[in-house]
């Protein structure tokens, strides 16, 4: 075995009960927000935030989607420094049962995912002047978005609490802005108070299932000009929404569910285009994603 594969063994050995505990301290305990690992640990580099990024996914497995998501917020957002990210994980998931991956194994490749993004931002080089972004492990066990920001805001986890910028793809704005989430009135009402003081970063999404570009910005266009209204959508959220540009055309589609695929097919080439190297490391090591789900 090699030195390198010898340190990953022992990395896994350390990492997978630490996470364990630290999980099962969480669940038993009645907060609904707590912050597992700190990549990088050193506090000294991890000030308070103005800015939080919180890049919220069932992470089954992290890939290379998450990495381009999170790299293009902190390169390109706005957001007043100091700036960091926060990873969350739900452990109640509105729509998800905690499967083919452990919640345990999500947040070891979590964590690795974490240093792997910040390996990728210095690689980039186009980070302010003496700017150090620590990057949260986290677990809610609140499954709507309004909730998970209520939640991170009054852990006092960050304190004063920041402004939070959550990052997702279009499908996800269009869950968010479904009032069937949101009884018992089935009405966008609850979602005042995140939209009142956080934004929403959207990835455009590709693909028959959300329509063309246009499609998708006349969706916020439709709130901006009063036509969500009679579901409690307030025209002034519109510019608390940020829509931007996903993978170029012709580039490879990645998901979570491709990773898993290709696992299943043994295709070590498909597996490097669409996970970091560490996390494809991890997957084999421990050889998830093998078994049918």
């Amino acid at each position: 075995m090699s030195s390198a594969n010898s340190d990953f063994t022992l990395m896994s050995r350390l990492l997978l009960p630490e996470i364990k505990t630290a999980l099962q301290s969480f669940t038993s305990s009645p907060n609904k927000f707590r912050v597992l690992r700190t990549v990088p640990t050193s506090p000294t580099v991890s000030p308070v935030p103005k800015t939080l990024y919180v890049l919220d996914s069932s992470f089954n497995p992290p890939t290379k989607a998450h990495l381009q998501i999170a790299t293009s917020a902190i390169l390109h957002d706005h957001g007043a420094s100091p700036r960091r990210l926060l990873l969350l994980l739900a452990t109640q998931n509105a729509d998800k049962a905690p499967k083919p991956a452990s919640f345990e194994h999500r947040l070891a490749m979590m964590t690795i995912f974490a240093e792997d993004l910040r390996a990728h931002l210095a690689q980039k080089g186009r980070l302010k002047e003496g700017e150090v972004v620590a990057v949260d492990v986290g677990v809610t066990t609140e499954p709507y978005f309004n909730d998970k920001a209520a939640a991170i805001d009054d852990s006092r986890t960050y304190d004063p609490p920041p402004e939070q910028v959550h990052l997702t793809g279009f499908d996800t704005l269009v869950r968010l802005l479904n009032p069937k989430y949101y009884p018992p009135e089935h009405t966008l009402t609850p979602l005042e108070p995140f939209l009142g003081r956080h934004r929403v970063r959207v990835t455009y999404r590709t693909g028959a299932d959300w329509g063309e570009r246009e499609e998708q910005g006349k969706y916020l266009r439709d709130l901006k000009e009063g036509r969500r209204e009679h579901e409690g959508g307030k025209k002034e959220w519109a510019d608390r929404f940020e829509l931007v540009e996903g993978r170029a055309d012709g580039e490879e589609v990645v998901s979570s569910t491709r990773v898993r695929d290709a696992i299943k097919r043994g295709d070590k080439d498909a597996l490097r285009g669409l996970v970091t190297d560490r996390v494809r490391e991890w997957i084999m090591q421990e050889e998830l994603y093998t078994e049918p789900e």
